[in-house]
């Protein structure tokens, strides 16, 4: 095996051990939190719980087709979460256990996409780039990815503090 098809191993490793630490870290950090409590407001401003488990299942939807997965909800459905929305209403807000479903649902698909994915998708130029850069790959957006769904499950063990539960990792 040629040294790029085993550094390309190590990468996609490490990209899918990140994509099951985003789910390890939300589940533990969800367990036992209700509707309810999931849109309980941090009382200096930010998003609730809700808002930022629909925000990790929107940004997986928008992507899982670069890895040739389909989306686990109908966009209209969850754009309500995407970047910049304004303020979740509690009315507006999708049920918090269909939420956890469709990320569990998503970090899966995930998987299987990585788990197929060679150097030339890799490779690929990106459809988007959340910098706005012309070089974006695949590689490079999936990397930002990662490293965003890892900073908003980490978010989830603070806002389970803030609803009155003890951390969970």
């Amino acid at each position: 095996m040629s040294t790029s098809a085993v550094q390309e191993l190590h990468e996609v490793a490490m990209f899918r051990l990140q994509n099951k630490m985003v789910w390890f870290s939300v589940e533990r950090n969800c367990a036992g939190v209700t509707h309810e409590e999931s849109l309980v407001h941090p009382e200096t401003g930010g998003n609730t719980m809700n808002w930022v488990v629909g925000h990790l299942v929107c940004v997986y939807n928008n992507v899982l087709p670069l890895l040739g997965q389909a989306p686990v909800m109908l966009t209209e459905k969850i754009k309500r979460y995407d970047r910049g929305s304004k303020p979740l209403p509690k009315e507006e807000a999708l049920d918090f256990s269909e939420l956890l479903s469709a990320l569990h649902e998503s970090v899966d698909r995930w998987d299987a996409g990585l788990a197929t994915a060679t150097h030339g998708t890799l490779d690929r130029k990106a459809p988007f780039s959340p910098f706005k850069d012309p070089n974006e790959t695949v590689r490079s957006l999936i990397g930002f990815l990662m490293y965003h769904q890892s900073y908003h499950s980490g978010q989830t063990g603070v806002l389970r503090r803030v609803i009155g539960k003890t951390g969970a990792i």
